[in-house]
């Protein structure tokens, strides 16, 4: 079966190809993995409001334009003393997408004055398998502290637990089931501005 990753970073086909391999063994060699991009089809303009309608957005956009089922993912930061910022507008929190430095220099100085105990943030990741009669959507949170400028900026490495960011719905490829999964992730520490800690998932976000 073929399915088309809705993106055009070539990097995020190893890695859900990775994942269906740890979830499926042998079975992840009947999914052929190709991208939008590879496929010369443009990025969709995402207007959704949460990570779950872009991933969605992004999902039918690409199994629309190829009638082939299609994955996307949506991710950012949430930050609870910002109101839930940068969300959504994580990759342009600075003004130019993908500036992850300037991103996360941006961030780090807004919450210059935060104290530590404040810093509560989580990671949000949602993605959604799509084809033109169905869609199935899968959500991960990881949640952690936010650290102080010093560090090296680098995203959390999630654990086995964290691996529904594409696993959930890659597994559901073959029946295109529609289905709706919540899960509670940890992560390992790394340096950078996000440094997991053993707390729950909050219901709120």
């Amino acid at each position: 079966m073929k399915l088309v990753v809705a993106t055009h970073n070539e990097g995020k086909l190893v890695e859900i190809r990775r994942i269906l391999e740890e979830d499926l063994g042998a079975d992840a060699a009947q999914v052929e993995l190709v991208s939008a991009g590879s496929l010369g089809l443009p990025d969709p303009v995402e207007t959704g409001v949460t990570f779950q309608e872009n991933a969605l957005l992004k999902a039918r956009f690409v199994a629309g334009l190829t009638g082939l089922p299609a994955i996307a993912d949506d991710s950012g930061l949430i930050v609870d003393v910002m109101g839930n910022a940068p969300g959504i507008l994580s990759a342009r929190w600075a003004g130019e997408h993908g500036n992850d430095p300037a991103n996360n220099a941006l961030l780090l100085a807004q919450l210059s004055d935060i104290p530590d105990a404040a810093r509560t943030a989580r990671f949000r990741c949602a993605a959604a398998l799509a084809r033109p009669d169905s869609a199935a959507e899968a959500r991960c949170r990881i949640p952690g502290l936010l650290g102080r400028a010093g560090g090296t900026p680098s995203s959390p490495k999630p654990s086995k637990s964290a691996k529904c960011r594409g696993a959930s719905c890659a597994r559901r490829a073959a029946s295109m089931v529609s289905a709706t999964t919540r899960c509670s992730c940890r992560t390992t520490s790394r340096s950078g501005p996000l440094r997991a800690i053993p707390s729950p998932a909050r219901a709120d976000d």
